[in-house]
């Protein structure tokens, strides 16, 4: 049995879909759209029944591509969902005028509709009276009344559901008026003599009613009906000379039908009491108290998520570095020990790393979601928002990106508008996440002066890390305007949001949805990063000879392991052993040493260091090198690659950090062919800034393409970032090189 779940947003339909079918559920896109498509299942005495969770919606009169899916799944036009055997229309009890709306949109389908009235407990809460027996005779329905948060009610909605599919189809005539169903009859005459097969009249209807939206012309387009747009067109312009203008008679008579069913049905008390969440709004939403309250809330969350989720990327890495070690004990120095330690296993470590901030991110915002505040977060933010062109809703998403762009990518779901999504997608890279602090914090400490002010409180180097953090932000703001004038043009929709009630989260709804964000995040966009690594790996080994490289590892490691023999009782006290001691550390210090220089010389050999020569005509207006190149291209996995490349090209090892002071005095002594210094502040300027605004980060670039549905917005991500970048860095170095 296949089951359609759809309810307007913040009525539970989630937490009835989580309760139904607990976890796991089927994840992925609805093909060729970036709607999520979300399909559980459950066994009952009769056998399996999959539940389809639909997109949130007030109406069936389709504006975004959520609302469209939703419809089209209904329809039967959605052509990886077989058709449906009932649909389960989820209402908030407590407004019962504005859910029966979609209800009775839904009912006119055709299909069997069972109606469930979810927050059962709010009724009472709130003093209202609901004649339950009543509504059921008007309107002919099978109604359930549950309390999903707390799992009561699903058992009686598992029976209500086989209830609604073997019941009688409802025969209650539609609200809408005669005359619409008359030119559905003759636009379904006129398909016939097409040889077009019965289209159902409730199905002709949506097609004459929903204005403006991508519905009507799929249709068109999978029945071969080209001239089906035109004959619809006349259609409304007929009723429109009937007294019966399309689309605003539907909401005319529905509404009215609405008054009708719940007269005498629904009683609310006499004065509007002043509930708690009305008073916790006051604050919430005023115009500073409300802004001070979610600064507040963001420094919590981006401090956990930026040093609650350290210990666990500490102890992933911990575990990638005991992986790689346990390989070089069993695997001997070689191509396969590379490609394990430095290719899979890493390619593995840079997907791994990012999941406790995925988790943390997504944990909040699911949390602040479903305990109804982040709509007031939102409200309170949209004023800010709407001079980028964009709502209050993208700012959220936005401040997560200055943790990481991937889970602050992956948030911009919670933007139902495709314009406003895409736009905050595209700009979300330009927050300047983790990832590049360690390239600031060397450049800086490196060749900016410790110049101090007013007694030591204001530092250049403190001001250069401020603006280096802040000048994506900065540069997002002129190319969101682009892109809403160019690439995304249009008016913004009106920004309606609803404010839920306040509520405790529900921790099976909360689990659910970080377990689903992980898991699409591991099987979608993690796969292509560690592909993506493994390449860069491939790039960085081959075609340069490794045999004597190799072969210095194999020694060193076997005196490593003969100072470890050695008895540690003598180690302090015997002679002969200090002795053997001071060789062998020496041995292995030279041999160590000439692997790190013939490590540098194999990556100037590699495709690698093909590609950064053959760059360096580019690079040069920026005062770079060959090495710098290079650096930048293996960062392309993660922008903190760049400190273990540039140490393995100056002979340090790869294991050298951004304070590693060895590192420090490589990148000062570095000089061009004619003694000239390669660094300096101009050229640690240059670098900061296209760093600060590249996109050299795979992981955002494969999440962009996962949330998109599309390699095309990944690509142009990617070059307009790029150049970006580029045009940044070169003007930082003019300007720097002119004023120093």
């Amino acid at each position: 049995m296949r089951i359609a779940l759809i309810g307007n947003p913040n009525t539970g339909k989630s937490t009835i879909f989580s309760a139904l079918c607990g976890v796991p559920t089927r994840i992925g896109n609805y093909p060729g759209v970036t709607v999520e498509k979300k399909i559980g299942a459950y066994r009952d005495a009769q056998g399996e029944v999959q539940i389809i969770d639909l997109p949130g919606t007030y109406s069936l009169a389709a504006r975004t591509l959520d609302e469209q899916v939703s419809v089209d799944v209904l329809l039967g036009r959605q052509a990886d969902i077989p058709s449906l055997d009932a649909v389960i229309v989820v209402a908030d009890a407590t407004n019962l005028d504005r859910n029966l709306y979609l209800y009775s949109q839904v009912r006119d389908l055709g299909l069997p509709t069972l109606l469930v009235l979810n927050m059962w407990d709010r009724v009472a809460q709130e003093s209202i009276e609901i004649d339950l027996e009543t509504l059921k005779k008007r309107l002919n329905a099978i109604i359930v009344t549950t309390n999903a948060a707390r799992k009561m009610g699903i058992e009686y909605l598992r029976i209500a559901i086989r209830q609604a599919i073997e019941a009688e189809m409802d025969s209650t005539p539609s609200p809408l008026p005669k005359p619409l169903r008359e030119r559905a009859i003759e636009v379904q005459q006129w398909m016939a003599t097409l040889s077009v097969k019965e289209i159902p009249l409730p199905w002709i209807e949506r097609l004459i009613l929903d204005v403006g939206n991508q519905g009507l012309e799929i249709f068109a387009k999978n029945h071969n009906l080209s001239e089906l747009p035109t004959k619809i067109t006349a259609v409304r312009e007929r009723l429109a000379a009937e007294n019966c203008r399309v689309p605003t008679v539907e909401t005319k008579v529905r509404y009215q039908w609405i008054r009708e069913i719940l007269a005498d049905v629904v009683r609310r008390p006499l004065h509007e009491q002043l509930t708690w969440s009305d008073r916790i709004d006051k604050v919430v939403t005023h115009r500073w108290c409300g802004m001070l309250l979610f600064a507040l809330v963001m420094f919590v969350v981006f401090q956990a998520i930026y040093r609650w989720a350290e210990p666990a990327m500490t102890l992933i890495e911990w575990v990638q570095a005991i992986a790689g070690e346990s390989v070089c004990t069993v695997v001997p120095p070689g191509m396969l020990r590379s490609l394990l330690v430095d290719g899979i296993i890493a390619g593995v470590g840079s997907v791994m790393v990012f999941l406790p901030q995925i988790l943390l991110l997504f944990l909040f915002i699911g949390a602040l979601e479903d305990c109804g505040y982040m709509a007031r977060a939102a409200f309170v933010m949209d004023k800010l928002m709407t001079r980028l062109g964009l709502s209050g809703k993208s700012f959220v998403p936005l401040m997560s990106s200055f943790a990481c762009a991937v889970p602050g990518i992956m948030a911009t779901r919670t933007i139902e508008n495709r314009t406003e999504r895409f736009v905050t997608i595209l700009i979300a890279p330009l927050m300047s996440c983790s990832a590049r602090l360690p390239v600031y914090l060397l450049l800086i400490g490196t060749f900016v002066p410790a110049t101090t002010w007013l007694g030591g409180w204001v530092g250049l180097q403190g001001l250069t890390l401020l603006f280096m953090q802040s000048l994506g932000a900065l540069i997002a703001v002129p190319i969101a305007y682009i892109l809403r004038k160019t690439f995304f043009k249009g008016d913004m929709p009106p920004f309606v949001m609803e404010l839920p009630p306040y509520k405790w989260p529900s921790l099976q709804v909360l689990f659910f949805r970080v377990w689903e964000r992980v898991l699409a995040f591991i099987t979608r966009a993690g796969t292509l990063i560690f592909c993506t690594s493994v390449i860069v790996w491939a790039a960085s080994y081959f075609p340069a000879d490794r045999s004597k490289i190799h072969q210095l590892e194999t020694a060193r490691e076997n005196l490593e392991t003969e100072l470890s023999a050695l008895p540690k009782s003598e180690r302090t006290t015997d002679p002969a052993t200090l002795a053997q001691i001071a060789l062998l550390d020496s041995q292995i210090a030279a041999l160590a040493s000439e692997e790190r220089v013939l490590g540098g010389q194999a990556i100037e050999n590699s495709f690698m260091g093909y590609a950064g020569h053959a760059i360096e005509p580019l690079v040069r207006p920026l005062g770079w090198d060959w090495k710098i190149g290079v650096g930048v291209i293996a960062s392309f996995p993660a922008r903190e690659v760049i400190i273990a490349t540039m140490g393995t090209i100056y002979s340090l090892g790869g294991e050298v950090s951004e304070d590693d002071q060895g590192l420090r005095d490589a990148l000062v002594h570095a000089s061009w062919p004619d003694g000239k210094p390669v660094f300096n502040f101009p050229v640690a300027l240059s670098i900061m800034v296209f760093f600060a605004l590249c996109a050299q980060c795979a992981a955002t670039i494969m999440t962009i393409q996962r949330e998109t549905n599309s390699w095309k917005w990944a690509i142009f991500t990617f070059v307009y970032m790029t150049i970006l970048a580029y045009f940044g860095a070169w003007t930082a170095f003019l300007l720097a090189s002119n004023f120093t």
